[in-house]
C-alpha cells in the first residue's frame, strides 16, 4: 500500500507536460510513421535548436531536453564529438552550409576544452570532478577526424587525443586507467566504440600505432564474448542486464574494426552478436531496452537510442553480407523508433527522440536525448541509401 502511495505522489509531482507524455505513450505506439526523410530533416533541425539552446551557451550539444525539469541541459562534450560526423554527412548530402557551419562551431568548442594531456573529460561540461576519460576521448576523436577530412584543420588536436589513448592503453588492449566516474567501475567491452575513433585517426595518419591500438582493444573485447554472441562487461551500470545502447556501441566498434582490417574473426563475432540481438526483435520493431544473457528481454520498455544503434549495425551487416534478414531487421527497428517521433510538437520536442518508450522507461526517463537523435539520423540516412540502391 505504501509503495502505491509513494508512486502516486511521485506521479502527481511531475510537471503537466511529463504527465501528458506518459499518458500518451501508455496508450501504445503511435500508428503513423513520419517517414525516413522527414525524420532525418527534423532530427537535424532539432540538433540545431539544441545547440542554440544549450544551458551553457557554448556551441556544444546538450545531453537532453527534460520534461521533468522543463529545460535543456548543459553541453555534453562526448555526444557533441560524435554528432559532428552526422552533421557533416548531412550537410554534404543536402548541400547545407548552415549545418556545416554548426559542425565547425562544435569542433571549435571541443578544441577549446581539450585537456592539456590531449584527453577529454567525462560527463557534462560542468560536471565535477573534471577527469580525463578514455571512452569519451575516443568518441570525440570521431568528430576531430571528421573535421580533419572536411576542413583540413583539427589535425593537431586529433593527434593529441589519439596519442593519449594509445599511451593510456593496457598491454592487453583494455583501457582501465581512465574510467568515467559516471558509470559503475570495471572493464567495459563497449569501449570498442572508442577504438573506432582511433580507426578514423589511423585513416588520416601514417602512424600505425593507432590502428594497432584500436584492433588490440577490439580483440580484448572479444575475450568477453560468449559462444552465443553475448558480451560480458557491456553496460554502464548493470552488466547482468545491459542496455541496448551499450550493446550497440560494442557491435558498431567491432564492425568498424572488421571494415578496417577485413579480419573474418571480427566479422564472425559481429554476426553472432547481431544474430542474438535479432532474436530479441519483436514483430513490430520493438527491441527491449535491457537484455539478459540468453537474449531474453530484461525490461518491457525500449531504449530508443539502442534501437537505432542496433538498427544501423544490422543495415551495415546487410551491406557487408548481402543478407536480406539484416536489412529487414534494421528497417523494422528504425520504423518503430520513427513512430515515436512527433513532427507536430513544440520546437524543443519536434523531431526529438526520447531516451525510452514509454517516456518513463529506465534510460533517460522523461528526456529527449541528443544521442538518440544522432543515432536515429544516422540509421535513417543509411536506410535511405540502401532503399535507393535497391530501387536503382
Amino acid at each position: 500500500m505504501f509503495d502505491g502511495i509513494r508512486r502516486l505522489r511521485s506521479e502527481f509531482e511531475l510537471p503537466a507536460a511529463a504527465r501528458r507524455e506518459r499518458r500518451r505513450d501508455r496508450r501504445g505506439l503511435p500508428p503513423d510513421d513520419p517517414g525516413v526523410d522527414r525524420v532525418i530533416d527534423e532530427g537535424v533541425a532539432w540538433l540545431g535548436r539544441a545547440q542554440d539552446a544549450s544551458a551553457s551557451h557554448d556551441g556544444g550539444i546538450p545531453r537532453h531536453y527534460s520534461l521533468r525539469q522543463g529545460g535543456w541541459s548543459t553541453s555534453y562534450p562526448e555526444i557533441t564529438g560524435y554528432i559532428v560526423p552526422t552533421l557533416l554527412h548531412y550537410a554534404r548530402l543536402r548541400r547545407d552550409d548552415g549545418v556545416r557551419a554548426r559542425a565547425r562551431r562544435m569542433l571549435d568548442w571541443l578544441v577549446s576544452i581539450q585537456l592539456s594531456e590531449g584527453a577529454f573529460q567525462g560527463g557534462l561540461v560542468d560536471a565535477r570532478p573534471i577527469v580525463p576519460v578514455a571512452f569519451n576521448t575516443g568518441q570525440i576523436l570521431l568528430g576531430l577526424a571528421a573535421g580533419v577530412r572536411e576542413f583540413g584543420d583539427y589535425r593537431e588536436p586529433m593527434r593529441r587525443a589519439a596519442n593519449w589513448l594509445v599511451a593510456g592503453q593496457d598491454p592487453d588492449g583494455c583501457w582501465r586507467r581512465y574510467p568515467t566516474p559516471f558509470a559503475e567501475p570495471g572493464e567495459k567491452s563497449y569501449d570498442t566504440h572508442a577504438a573506432w575513433g582511433l580507426l578514423e585517426a589511423a585513416r588520416l595518419e601514417e602512424d600505425g600505432s593507432y590502428l594497432d591500438a584500436a584492433l588490440a582493444n577490439v580483440r580484448w573485447a572479444l575475450s568477453q564474448q560468449r559462444a552465443s554472441g553475448w558480451f560480458d562487461s557491456c553496460c554502464l551500470d548493470d552488466p547482468a542486464r545491459p542496455l541496448t545502447h551499450t550493446l550497440g556501441y560494442a557491435l558498431r566498434g567491432i564492425l568498424e574494426a572488421y571494415r578496417s582490417s577485413k579480419d573474418d574473426v571480427l566479422l564472425d563475432a559481429a554476426r553472432r552478436m547481431a544474430d542474438g540481438l535479432l532474436a530479441s526483435l519483436g514483430d513490430d520493431g520493438h527491441l527491449p531496452g535491457r537484455l539478459l544473457p540468453d537474449w531474453r528481454p530484461g525490461v518491457a520498455w525500449a531504449c530508443l537510442t539502442g534501437s537505432v544503434q542496433v538498427a544501423h549495425c544490422w543495415l551495415l551487416l546487410h551491406r557487408i553480407t548481402g543478407e536480406g534478414r539484416y536489412r529487414d531487421a534494421g528497417c523494422l527497428a528504425n520504423g518503430y523508433v520513427r513512430r515515436t517521433v512527433r513532427v507536430d510538437r513544440a520546437p524543443e520536442l519536434r523531431g526529438g527522440v526520447k531516451g525510452s518508450f514509454p517516456v518513463d522507461g529506465g534510460f533517460g526517463p522523461y528526456e529527449y536525448a541528443g544521442c538518440a537523435v544522432k543515432f536515429c539520423v544516422d540509421a535513417n540516412l543509411l536506410e535511405s541509401e540502401i532503399r535507393t540502391e535497391g530501387s536503382a
